[in-house]
C-alpha cells in the first residue's frame, strides 16, 4: 500500500517539477527575445529566422505545462498556498508565451526593415537600451518566482513606469524623424511597433512579479499602486 509519506514526496517532487518546467521556459523566451533584438540591430537574418521557428518551443511548453496543472489538481486537489502556486504558475506561462510572441512579432519586423536595407543607426541606442530594461525585467522576475521572493518582485514592478517612460520618448523621436523625412514613415512605424513589443516584454515581466507576490503573500495586486505592492511584498 502506497504510504502517506509516499505520497507527500511525490506531490513535493510533481510541485517542483512544475515550477522548474515554467524556469526553462522563461530561459528559453530570455534567448528569443536577445535573438530578435539582435536580429534586428545587426541586421542578422538567420537569427531572425531562428526566433519566427522557435515560436513553437515556447508554445509547448505553454500547454504542456498547463496540461501538468491540471493534472496536480485532480489528482493532489491542492489547497492554500500550493493552490495559489499552480494557479499562478498557469497565469506565468500564458505570459511568458505571449512573451515569446512578442519576440517572434520583433523577429519579422526585423526581417521586413533588413530586406528594405538597414535603418538609420542613430534609432538603435535607444532600442538596445529599452530592450536591456525589459530582458532585466523579465529574469528578475523569473529570479523571484525561482525564490519566491516578494519583495524582489515589487522591484520588478517599480520598473514597469521607467520602460513606459523609455516607450513614449521613442515614440516621440520616431513621430519627428518621420515629420523630418517621410520617406522614412514605413520603416520608423514598424521600429515604433518593436518598442511597442517591447513594452509589452515589460508589462508581462511585471504581470509575472505580481504573480509571485500573490502566491507569497496570497494577495492579488493586480491594477493597484505601487505604493500598496510595496505594502504587500513587505508585510
Amino acid at each position: 500500500m502506497i504510504t502517506t509519506e509516499h505520497l507527500s514526496k511525490q506531490y513535493d517532487a510533481d510541485l517542483e517539477s512544475l515550477r522548474s518546467r515554467v524556469l526553462e521556459m522563461g530561459g528559453l523566451v530570455e534567448t528569443q527575445i536577445r535573438g530578435a533584438i539582435e536580429s534586428f540591430t545587426d541586421g542578422n537574418q538567420e537569427l531572425a529566422e531562428r526566433v519566427i521557428v522557435g515560436d513553437h518551443q515556447v508554445n509547448g511548453y505553454e500547454v504542456s505545462i498547463d496540461d501538468a496543472c491540471g493534472q496536480v489538481i485532480v489528482k493532489r486537489q491542492p489547497a492554500a498556498r500550493d493552490l495559489r502556486l499552480i494557479m499562478a504558475i498557469s497565469k506565468t506561462v500564458t505570459d511568458l508565451e505571449r512573451v515569446g510572441d512578442e519576440a517572434e512579432k520583433i523577429a519579422r519586423m526585423a526581417k521586413s526593415i533588413h530586406e528594405r536595407g538597414r535603418i538609420q543607426n542613430e534609432r538603435l541606442p535607444e532600442i538596445r537600451h529599452v530592450s536591456d530594461i525589459a530582458v532585466r525585467m523579465l529574469r528578475q522576475a523569473l529570479d523571484a518566482f525561482a525564490r519566491l521572493d516578494a519583495a524582489e518582485a515589487a522591484q520588478v514592478v517599480r520598473q514597469d513606469a521607467a520602460i513606459d517612460a523609455e516607450f513614449r520618448a521613442i515614440l516621440r523621436q520616431l513621430i519627428t524623424y518621420m515629420m523630418e523625412d517621410p520617406r522614412t514613415i514605413s520603416t520608423a512605424l514598424e521600429v515604433v511597433w518593436i518598442a511597442k513589443a517591447i513594452e509589452r516584454i515589460g508589462d508581462h515581466a511585471k504581470n509575472l512579479a505580481e504573480q509571485v507576490i500573490y502566491i507569497v503573500k496570497g494577495t492579488d495586486v493586480r491594477h493597484t499602486s505601487m505604493e500598496r505592492v510595496e505594502q504587500e511584498a513587505s508585510a
